[in-house]
């Protein structure tokens, strides 16, 4: 995601639209979009999946330009290889399967660990599925909350407001997000 903040400024630029445009698409101020752009920001992945609709791109071509459309096999080995990103949010995600633009699906492995992950709802377009695959968290959607453990999954709504909560040291879990 090094290139992330020059990727979303460029393909703005053009679209030759304004920061405040795309910031007041987005729901968000332009000061924010503008740390964003600088890269004095790490958003969350909502953050810039809102960016992604505004710019009229997936999430995965903006993240990764590089992308094809073919199989892509995401062998263990590789994933380590790449750092993971951690957003002002507290948590870390990898983007899994990035070298595919045209899907109608963004998987991602996320790393949430207790006490580092900030509190505050969240909301984007299309719908969630999540997965536990390690530790134990709260996870908060609308005004329902769900405990989760390895092996549980919840599929949502993701225009509805939701947040996690760490309930151990670490929680990995798998989040797949469909466009509508």
């Amino acid at each position: 995601m090094e290139h992330l903040p020059a990727r979303i400024r460029s393909l703005r630029r053009m679209q030759k639209r304004t920061l405040k445009d795309i910031a007041d698409q987005c729901g968000f101020t332009v000061s924010l979009l503008s740390k964003i752009e600088s890269g004095k920001s790490n958003p969350p992945v909502a953050t810039l999946t809102r960016i992604a609709a505004a710019l009229g791109v997936s999430l995965a071509e903006l993240v990764e330009s590089r992308a094809e459309d073919r199989t892509v096999f995401i062998p263990a080995s590789k994933r380590g290889a790449h750092k993971a990103s951690r957003t002002d949010k507290g948590y870390a995600f990898h983007l899994l399967a990035a070298e595919r633009p045209a899907k109608l699906m963004q998987p991602f492995l996320f790393v949430a660990e207790q006490g580092k992950v900030k509190p505050g709802r969240m909301t984007h377009e299309g719908e969630e599925f999540i997965f536990v695959l390690e530790g134990r968290m709260r996870y908060h959607v609308g005004t329902g909350s769900h405990t989760l453990g390895p092996g549980d999954g919840l599929y949502f709504n993701a225009e509805e407001e939701h947040d996690l909560e760490p309930l151990t040291a670490k929680v990995r879990y798998l989040a797949v997000f469909a466009g509508r």
